[in-house]
C-alpha cells in the first residue's frame, strides 16, 4: 500500500512537470520520485544543502526505541552512520522517565538531494528531524503516524520555552551534543538560552547547539561527513564559546525587533531552493539514473 501511494504521487508529479511544459525538471522533482536506494556502497557527496547519497540505509519503520514518522514521504534513508546514530540516541532517551525512544522524523530521501518540500538540508542523508513530542509509545499504526502531531515547545515567537519544555529534553540535547559525530544540533532560540541557564555542569556541548528559524516541534541534529566520504563537505564548524551570548541576541532581537529586521522574518522557515542536477556533485546524475 505505501508503495502504491508513492507510485500515485510520483505519477501526478510528473503529470504536473510535462503539463508544465519545463524544458528541465528540478533536481528536487528528480530526486523526489526516487523509492528505493542506488545499488552503490554508502557515500554521502557534497553539502547538506547540496548534495546526494549513494547506497542510503532505510531506517526500520519500528525499532525497540524508535518509530519512523510521516512514513508516506518515503524519508526515512540515510546514510548507515546516521541510522546508527538513531539507534544509539534513541537507545539513550528511553532511559528517561515517560520516554520508551524517539520519534524520528525526516532523515533523508532515497537518493538523497533537494527535496519537493520542508527542507533546504538533508540532502546527503547525515541530516536527523528528531520530535520533541516524549515517545511514550512504539505501537503507533502506520496511519497513526500520518494523524498525530508533535508538540511545540515555544512561548513568546521562539523567545522562551513553554511549559511543554523539561529536563528531559535538556538530558537528550546534551546526549546528542556530546557524540562526536555531531556537528551541530538546530533549536529555538529559547530553547537554547534555558539549556545555558540550567546547565551548570561542563558546557562544551553546547557550542553545538545552535539557534535557527523553527526548530520548536523538532531538533534537527547534523552528523559530520563519514571519514570513508571524502567527497562529503563539511559546515564550518561552530564559532569559539558556548554559543550561549548569541543565543541570547536572538532572543532579544525576537523581544524587541530591530527596525530593519522583524522578529517574523527571523523565525520563518525559508523555502527550498530550486537547484538544478548540474548544481549538485556529477555523482549525483549517476547515484540519480542507476538501478
Amino acid at each position: 500500500m505505501r508503495i502504491l501511494t508513492l507510485l500515485i504521487v510520483i505519477g501526478l508529479i510528473q503529470v504536473i512537470f510535462l503539463a508544465s511544459g519545463s524544458a528541465e525538471p528540478t533536481a528536487s522533482q528528480q530526486f523526489g520520485t526516487q523509492v528505493t536506494a542506488s545499488i552503490h556502497s554508502a557515500y554521502a557527496y557534497g553539502q547538506h544543502a547540496k548534495g546526494c547519497l549513494a547506497g542510503a540505509v532505510e531506517l526500520p519503520e519500528t525499532g525497540p526505541t524508535w518509530q519512523a514518522m510521516r512514513l508516506s514521504r518515503n524519508r526515512n534513508w540515510g546514510h548507515p552512520q546516521a541510522i546508527a546514530f538513531i539507534r544509539d540516541l534513541s537507545e539513550s532517551a528511553a532511559t528517561l522517565s515517560e520516554w520508551e525512544g524517539l520519534y524520528v522524523g525526516d532523515i533523508s530521501q532515497p537518493r538523497g538531494g533537494p527535496m519537493l518540500s520542508a527542507h533546504r538540508s538533508h540532502q546527503i542523508g547525515l541530516d536527523i528531524d528528531f520530535w520533541f513530542l516524549p515517545a511514550t509509545s512504539l505501537g503507533l499504526s502506520v496511519k497513526e503516524r500520518e494523524i498525530i502531531s508533535s508538540i511545540s515547545l515555544r512561548k513568546d515567537n521562539g523567545a522562551f520555552v513553554n511549559d511543554n519544555w523539561s529536563w528531559s529534553h535538556h538530558q537528550i540535547l546534551r546526549t546528542a551534543a556530546r557524540d562526536a559525530r555531531v556537528a551541530r544540533i538546530f533549536v529555538f532560540p529559547g530553547a537554547k538560552v534555558q539549556m545555558c541557564k540550567d546547565e551548570i555542569g561542563n558546557r562544551d556541548w553546547l557550542r553545538k547547539i545552535r539557534p535557527w528559524w523553527g526548530h520548536h516541534y523538532h531538533f534537527h541534529v547534523r552528523l559530520t561527513c563519514p571519514v570513508s566520504s571524502h567527497a562529503c563537505v563539511n559546515q564550518a564548524p561552530p564559532p569559539p564559546g558556548d554559543g550561549c551570548a548569541d543565543a541570547q541576541l536572538w532572543v532579544d532581537d525576537i523581544l524587541n525587533p530591530p527596525e530593519h529586521v522583524s522578529s517574523a522574518e527571523k523565525l520563518v522557515v525559508k523555502p527550498p531552493v530550486k537547484l538544478k542536477l548540474s548544481d549538485l556533485p556529477h555523482q549525483c546524475t549517476d547515484i540519480l539514473h542507476s538501478k
